[in-house]
């Protein structure tokens, strides 16, 4: 079995699989015969991939964009269940496979250390472009803490929303440092990851340059907010009710980040403080790898250690609990813990368009 790292969102939602074998293994990748050819408009593809039952995602959380998407073309929202490796694309039981842009779609196309070397015989569909985009990796706290160390949260937003600039302008530089801090992907993979996230960064849902690092696009996070409102299904009556009530108001707050970008901020009430990431080291994190190792954080009066994530404790969790300050995470994880009673807040938007997109293989 192919190696490769996947991302697992935690959210305390409920799940519609459904499993459907297909197929024999294909191993000669240059005479596919499933697939379909260039030029097949996207309402195509999703249509038939749908109907035969062979669209795949993860679900715990990742589900949300894909039942919005068949939704779009009146389709069943039922979905295969994704393993977190690209096999079941590879043997073809998975026709239209879920990808993050920086991760698993790079082990499709690539050659380097785990990947499965299709170059350009394939092709995706954007979530952007389907106009079901949900927000992802923020910058988040509890609403206490932000507002008991108001200017810890600004120095770290400034020193962050720097390394963030900086890892963007040089994402070879980048990935160099990511894998220094103890990288969990391969030199090849963590450089592909670096050049996809920066275009997460600096390109907004519409197409858009964005040169605003973790500036808050309100339209995305509310078009967020109400595709998450419809899909999200919690088992916890009032929760459930909290959640369909909330506005972006409720769940983020700008104005810590204009103030960092101001400048306008004094010596941080609390000099030590900790991060955790949604998953382990790599280049999804850059901007505060590249902010701690270049002396950023130091710069404005803080000692900041990095968590990996990934482990036992969600990073929602582990910023209610105390044992981390700030944590990142997705707009819809953030939003179904607060239903939850966290009371956690967003303070920085960095990805400013989703990275999922569906991967299917060119029909020679």
């Amino acid at each position: 079995m192919k190696k490769h790292l996947a991302k697992i969102t935690l959210m305390a939602a409920l799940v519609v699989l459904s499993t459907v074998a297909f197929g024999c293994k294909g191993k000669e990748k240059a005479a596919q015969s499933v697939g379909w050819k260039k030029g097949t408009p996207s309402a195509t593809i999703i249509k038939e991939a749908a109907e035969a039952g062979k669209v795949g995602n993860w679900g715990l959380g990742n589900e949300y964009e894909i039942l919005a998407l068949l939704a779009k073309y009146n389709l069943p929202t039922n979905y295969l269940s994704q393993a977190f490796d690209m096999d079941g694309f590879d043997d073809n039981t998975i026709a239209l496979a879920s990808a993050m842009t920086y991760n698993e779609l790079g082990l499709v196309q690539n050659s380097y250390d785990g990947g499965y070397k299709y170059g350009d015989s394939v092709g995706t569909i954007d979530m952007n472009d389907e106009g079901v985009a949900m927000m992802e990796d923020n910058i988040f706290t509890t609403k206490r803490f932000a507002a008991e160390n108001p200017n810890t949260v600004k120095a770290f937003l400034a020193a962050s929303m720097k390394g963030w600039a900086a890892a963007c302008a040089n994402p070879v530089e980048a990935a160099e440092i990511c894998y220094k801090y103890g990288s969990s992907v391969s030199a090849g993979h963590q450089l592909h990851m670096a050049k996809e996230v920066k275009k997460l960064c600096e390109t907004n849902t519409k197409g858009a340059t964005v040169t605003d690092y973790g500036a808050f696009d309100m339209d995305a996070m509310q078009q967020t907010l109400d595709i998450a409102k419809k899909y999200v299904q919690l088992s916890d009556t009032e929760a459930g009710k909290k959640f369909a009530s909330f506005t972006l108001a409720d769940i983020m707050d700008v104005s810590y980040l204009a103030a960092a970008k101001n400048g306008d901020f004094s010596k941080p009430e609390k000099s030590s403080v900790k991060i955790q990431l949604k998953w382990l080291p790599d280049a999804q994190f850059m901007g505060y790898y590249v902010a701690l190792d270049k002396g950023y954080y130091k710069d404005v009066g803080l000692d900041v250690t990095i968590v990996p994530g990934g482990g036992d404790i969600a990073e929602t969790t582990a910023v209610y609990t105390g044992q981390v300050d700030f944590g990142v995470t997705w707009v819809t994880n953030l939003a179904v813990a607060d239903a939850g009673g966290m009371d956690l807040l967003e303070i920085a938007q960095v990805f400013q368009k989703s990275g999922l997109v569906l991967v299917y293989k060119y029909k020679n």
